[in-house]
């Protein structure tokens, strides 16, 4: 178990943001995902404390970048334009929403499948592929603060050779619909090493944009969510019916990405959020 005391961290409000398909809140403290082919719990202790079910080793090497947790945010924040203020009212309404760094071929699959669906079906495609050619995972027995898992059995996401390996009806039986060519020519991409996640990673940004884009199947949105949720190119402003009803609204018709160069991808998380779920709350 590994226990960190972090500012701006909230796992719920992560779970609801839309950037991941694979986490799930258990109760009111406890939240649960898979990602890179392993089980994490964490435990909210209070008191912006939080435990995670895994060795300081992993959560070193995996979970620190998962969770963006070298960049202060409040700094972030604070780095709001003083005049804008639904932008302002939107970070105060997101605080504790990271950005996560996921597996690169993993945020792309599953952002190939969100083209023009819902965020719950979109998890539930997520879950079927894994299920189907995923290897199972072993969770770990879990002692307080932890508690049981939702699930008997978890499922990583499959490699590119795994989902490669899958005829396109069996693609197209975990309903994704129209898109299961999209996820068949991306997994052959991947497994052939024609699409190579640390040459993509060292592109630079308009590189990077023009090789997803040249995808089968990969547009503007998706590929900036890609650059943003698996490259960490927080810079990008993926922009999608909801962020285009808010920059039509507040903003005129455009959003001025250039006041924040480094962190617009940040700032439309922000917006996201609190335009889908300020009246939910």
């Amino acid at each position: 178990m590994v226990t960190r005391k972090i500012s701006f961290f909230n796992m719920h409000k992560i779970a609801d943001s839309g950037q991941a398909f694979r986490i799930r809140d258990i109760d009111k403290t406890h939240t649960e995902l898979i990602a890179f082919g392993r089980y994490l719990q964490v435990a909210d202790l209070g008191n912006d404390t939080f435990a995670f079910s895994c060795s300081e080793k992993e959560f070193s090497a995996i979970w620190e970048s998962y969770f963006d947790l070298d960049r202060d945010y409040v700094k972030v924040s604070a780095s709001i334009d003083p005049e804008d203020e639904y932008l302002k009212d939107a970070a105060a309404f997101s605080d504790g929403i990271r950005i996560l760094k996921q597996d690169i071929f993993e945020t792309t699959i599953s952002y190939i499948i969100s083209q023009r669906r819902s965020i719950p079906s979109i998890m539930t495609s997520v879950e079927r592929i894994s299920a189907l050619c995923g290897r199972k995972i072993s969770v770990p027995a879990l002692k307080t603060p932890f508690v049981k898992p939702l699930k008997s059995e978890y499922y990583a996401f499959p490699t590119p050779s795994e989902l490669a390996s899958l005829s396109l009806e069996k693609i197209e039986g975990t309903g994704v619909g129209y898109r299961a060519p999209y996820i068949a020519q991306a997994a052959a991409g991947f497994n052939d090493g024609m699409l190579d996640p640390d040459s993509l990673a060292r592109l630079d940004d308009d590189a990077l944009y023009r090789a997803l884009t040249a995808m089968y199947g990969v547009g503007t949105k998706v590929a900036n969510c890609v650059m943003l949720f698996a490259f960490a190119r927080t810079s990008r402003f993926p922009v999608d019916v909801w962020i285009q009803r808010i920059v039509d609204r507040y903003y005129g018709g455009s959003f001025d990405c250039s006041k924040y160069p480094d962190i617009a991808g940040i700032m439309q998380q922000f917006m996201f959020y609190y335009e889908r779920r300020r009246d939910n709350l």
